[in-house]
Parts: C-alpha cells; sequence; structure tokens
C-alpha cells in the first residue's frame, strides 16, 4: 500500500532537478546519488526484466547493502516509477511537421523506445507518476495534434489510441525478438521443422483462404509474421480514421 508520505517523497525525487533532491530520514550516509540508482534501475530491468527486478540486485549493482536503497526510494513501485521518467526524457523529441508525419514520430519514438528498453511493457501504469519528462512528453504528443481541427478531449483521445496501439504492436515484436532469441533458431528453421507433420495433417483445398493467404503471406515475410510491417499497415489505417474524424 503506497502511504501518503512516500508519495509526496516520490514526486519531489521525480522533480529533484527542480526542487532538489530530498534526503533520506533513515540508515548511514549516503555513498552514491539518487540518479545513480535511478541508472542503475534501469539497467537491471534492461537485462533481467521486470518480473525479476529486485532492490537487492540494485543494491548489488551499486555495492550497497539492501536497506541502504531505501535511503534513496521508498521502495520498488517508486524506484521503477522514477525509472520510467528517467527513460523518456532520454531521446530529445523531434520538430513536429503536418499533422499525419507529427502522429507518426509520436508512434515511432515510442516504438523505438520499448525496443531499447522492452521492460516498459511490463510497467503497470493506470496511475502513472508525473514526472517531468512525462509531462514534456504529453505535451510534444499534444503539439502533434494541436490546431488540426480536433477538440481537448479528441486530442487526449486520438494520443491516447495511437499510445494504446503502438504498445500492443511493439509488445508483440519484443516478444517476436526474445522468442527468436531464446529458441536458437529462425522463423524459417521453424517452419522447415513443422511443415513436414503440417502437411499430412493439412491436406489440400481443407484450408483454402488460410491456405492461399497463409502462403503469400510466408513468401512475403519469410517469417511467420512481420511485426514492424503490421506496426507500419496498422498506423496508416488508425490516420486514415483521424483523417475521417477531421473531415
Amino acid at each position: 500500500m503506497e502511504k501518503p508520505d512516500d508519495l509526496a517523497r516520490t514526486m519531489t525525487l521525480l522533480w529533484r532537478r527542480a526542487l532538489g533532491t530530498p534526503q533520506g530520514a533513515r540508515g548511514p550516509k549516503q555513498r552514491v546519488s539518487v540518479d545513480e540508482v535511478i541508472q542503475a534501475g534501469i539497467a537491471v530491468a534492461d537485462a533481467d526484466g521486470l518480473p525479476a527486478f529486485s532492490m537487492r540486485k540494485v543494491a548489488d549493482r551499486l555495492g550497497l547493502k539492501l536497506m541502504s536503497i531505501y535511503t534513496y526510494v521508498p521502495g520498488r513501485s517508486e524506484l521503477i516509477g522514477l525509472m520510467v521518467d528517467e527513460v523518456v526524457g532520454e531521446i530529445p523529441h523531434p520538430p513536429h511537421r503536418d499533422w499525419r508525419e507529427r502522429l507518426t514520430g509520436v508512434a515511432r519514438h515510442q516504438w523505438d523506445e520499448y525496443h531499447r528498453h522492452p521492460w516498459l511493457l511490463q510497467v503497470e501504469n493506470s496511475r502513472p507518476w508525473i514526472g517531468p519528462n512525462g509531462c514534456d512528453r504529453y505535451e510534444w504528443q499534444l503539439a502533434a495534434v494541436d490546431g488540426v481541427g480536433l477538440d481537448d478531449i479528441e486530442m487526449d483521445q486520438v494520443i491516447t489510441m495511437i499510445g494504446a496501439f503502438t504498445a500492443g504492436a511493439a509488445r508483440t515484436s519484443v516478444v517476436t525478438l526474445r522468442t527468436t532469441e531464446e529458441s536458437g533458431i529462425s522463423d524459417v528453421e521453424w517452419w522447415e521443422a513443422n511443415a513436414p507433420i503440417l502437411e499430412r495433417v493439412m491436406p489440400p483445398g481443407a484450408y483454402p483462404l488460410s491456405g492461399r493467404v497463409g502462403t503469400a503471406a510466408g513468401e512475403e515475410y519469410n517469417a511467420v509474421g512481420d511485426p514492424d510491417r503490421t506496426f507500419r499497415f496498422g498506423l496508416e489505417r488508425l490516420l486514415d480514421g483521424v483523417e475521417v474524424l477531421l473531415r
């Protein structure tokens, strides 16, 4: 359960560059900075993912005792919130052009971010922390659709829709990459291993539509699927829908 004091302390930590870093109330004298704790947390999450993420691993990476970590941040969930805001500010936001290109940039920016830090897809963000980089991100995203003919609620809904679609597409892409890496075989090798049995249980004409479409897709992708192409195709169709709304 989150405590009001922890919430206030974490919010101050998020805005530490404007407010100054708060000092811990307990434990030994601090040997590293809050920024170093956050960077260590990001490194652990990049390596292990969030399910295996722990305060002990962060402490070990810094050469600290476990309890000393709590002199820097209130707890695990609060540290993750600080990590999220930190990575959101890693890459500068590019300038906007026409509205369609703007929204493509918004989606591509997040797509790339998810691939740099796949653990972002594992963060529970129904009540996200409001940090400086997150605020800058939202302002930049809204600027992509400001003045194009949407009201304020439609602007928020379009940005939310693009973000949700991008997260879903990126999740599929990340899982695909991880499956190839962990299995040690490519999609082509996977298909070659399974094709003989599938040909025995799927005689010609048994699945006329899926057989035709599946063959065409397989020859085009040379794989089970093409997540990047699916992302681009889906994004274009979403933008087509926004264009209809603007009309």
